[in-house]
């Protein structure tokens, strides 16, 4: 029955990394240069667009109506807080850059999240569309007014950056950006009005998330919408967006998302949100140069009133998103045992908080839940030796039964049998696999929380391993945990005497650690330890439990020419 089990989870393995495998493997991008905060005329114009091929809501043209209330050269404004440097621009009044001080990328400097390397052609956060087009391209190419902004970090969660413009066409527009005491948020307003007419506009959120948070891994979520809508999350692939673009209704929370980092307008309420894919550009030269093109996604929010919308940048990190609403930590994907996750991840992170290593908290971990599950381990072992032990006697049965086919209604009395020897020996056929099925959810919650947790990107461990949620570089944590299943299942009670599926139990490990060759060290760490500790909790239950006493069945022949020779009674040659 374990065999089953073992099976099980085999195919299980099968199904995730097939699924895996259809992800196409992102190109390396090019990560994008932060602006920098004393930027000259030259970068500036580096966001302007380019003449041909571009949507009318990118187009920078100057505006034609002289303005009332403007700048007359393109400045940078530098707002840093705890977490973020943010640049914004007062072209357009737009958010030029958006970098995280706690992440890094591939080069070690801050993690941007806006994706500045694609051109002109893309709008750049906060840029406004209304139905005017010529409105619209004045909103995105007008040079505003900077009317306040913070003077120093601290005075950035209490004074708000606001922009103004104004011209003789009666176009009005102020923007105003107010940084929220939570990290990483901050509420954005915009007021619209064309000839003393108010207008409610689109808030658009160019390509997002920027291509420099992207994840190598081909299970890693790559670029994908995200609605919350009637306590339930919506994730919207690239691929979808031909049958469905555009989502109106109540909406919790919506935005883009990535593996670990998401852009999103929260608690939105009645609006309309579009999605549109953008492609990257391959390198010309280079390996990444002959993989498909990888894809972003732009986004936008049409709200159905005016007012203030918050809006959060920053990584998908379950203890903040909670601190802000509840609802939040959904746009995690923690898989079908998420009720499981949660609490895991939030002993991970108060061991951590002592121990200052995610590695060994993962360990520690690990061996905290293997003695929770010692007992339920240690009764399915026990079951499996005394199916072992009865296993000679339920074969002769089954062997007297072997002719006859499975719709003769005497293949009844087989089953009458072994239910008998059964329950003479205190057997329970299902008592070996229950107990290990019931440590499968903890298991498939580990593993999802290890390979979608933000606390393990970049968490180094030691030696080799400097990032728990790449995979092993040398490749020697899933070779040992590959050689640890094989020992462990040598040592396993076997209760089935079928050498080609004993083969294939035996090839499994090994099937095994090919799969998880690309898998991230912090969920390879699990399952070493948790293999470690199966081999020592085997050792004991064999020595708590002694060695197996098998019985020999002799041939019903055999029987019978004992009991007529030495004269035994029936019930004496029943001994066996």
């Amino acid at each position: 029955m374990e065999r089953r089990v073992l099976l099980a989870i085999f195919l299980s393995f099968l199904v995730l990394y097939t699924y895996q495998s259809l992800f196409v493997p992102p190109s390396k991008p090019v990560p994008s240069t932060a602006p920098s905060p004393n930027a000259t005329d030259a970068s500036a114009a580096a966001h302007k667009p380019a003449p041909a091929a571009v949507e009318p809501a990118a187009v920078a043209a100057t505006p034609t109506a002289p303005p009332l209330v403007g700048a007359t050269a393109e400045r940078e404004v530098r707002v840093e807080t705890d977490e973020v440097i943010a640049v914004f621009t007062n072209r357009g009044a737009r958010l030029q850059s958006w970098r995280l001080k706690h992440y890094r990328d591939e080069k070690g400097e801050p993690l941007e999240l806006v994706a500045g390397d694609l051109g002109s052609a893309q709008p750049l956060p906060f840029s406004l569309r209304v139905p005017d087009e010529a409105a619209t391209r004045t909103l995105s190419s007008a040079l505003y007014e900077i009317k306040s902004a913070p003077a120093d970090a601290t005075a950035a969660r209490s004074a708000p950056l606001i922009f103004e413009y104004r011209d003789s066409a009666g176009l009005q527009a102020i923007k105003e950006f107010q940084f929220d005491p939570a990290p990483y948020a901050f509420t954005f307003h915009a007021s619209v009005k064309i000839s003393d007419r108010p207008v409610v506009p689109v808030v658009e959120w160019g390509p997002a998330v920027s291509s420099t948070s992207r994840e190598a891994s081909k299970s890693a979520r790559q670029a994908g919408g995200v609605i919350y809508q009637n306590a339930k999350l919506l994730r919207i692939r690239p691929a979808d967006l031909a049958k469905q673009s555009v989502y109106e209704g109540n909406a919790g929370y919506a935005g883009v998302d990535d593996h670990y980092f998401v852009t999103m307008a929260i608690s939105p309420g009645p609006s309309k949100v579009s999605f549109r894919p953008v492609a990257i550009p391959r390198p010309s030269t280079g390996p990444a140069s002959e993989l498909p093109a990888a894809e972003l996604m732009s986004w936008a929010i049409e709200p159905a009133s005016d007012g203030p919308i918050k809006f959060y940048a920053g990584p998908k990190d379950l203890v903040q998103l909670q601190a802000i609403d509840p609802a939040l930590g959904k746009v995690i994907d923690f898989g079908w045992f998420d009720f499981i996750v949660v609490p895991l991840l939030r002993a991970l992170n108060w061991i951590h908080g002592y121990v200052g290593n995610y590695g060994w908290s993962i360990i520690i971990l690990t061996i905290l839940i293997n003695a929770v599950m010692f007992p339920l381990r240690h009764k399915s072992v026990v079951s499996m030796r005394k199916m072992q032990q009865i296993q000679p006697e339920a074969k002769a049965i089954q062997e007297r039964y072997a002719k006859l086919k499975t719709t003769d209604p005497a293949r009844q009395k087989m089953n009458q049998e072994l239910m008998a020897l059964y329950r003479e020996r205190g057997v329970n056929p299902a008592s070996g696999c229950v107990p290990m099925l019931l440590t499968m959810p903890v298991f498939f919650a580990f593993y999802a929380m290890l390979t979608v947790a933000i606390e393990l990107r970049g968490a180094p461990f030691f030696g080799w391993i400097h990032d728990l949620s790449r995979p092993d570089p040398l490749y020697i944590i899933p070779v040992l945990m590959g050689l640890t299943q094989i020992w462990q299942m040598r040592i396993t009670p076997q209760t089935g005497t079928d050498p080609a599926q004993q083969k294939m139990m035996m090839i499994m490990p090994v099937v095994f650690m090919f799969f998880f060759l690309w898998t991230s060290a912090g969920a390879l760490l699990y399952w070493l330890v948790s293999n470690v500790w199966g081999i020592g909790q085997q050792y004991l239950t064999n020595y708590l439990i002694g060695p197996p006493t098998v019985r020999t069945v002799r041939p019903p022949a055999e029987r019978q020419m004992k009991r007529v020779g030495s004269g035994k009674t029936d019930a004496a040659s029943r001994e066996d």
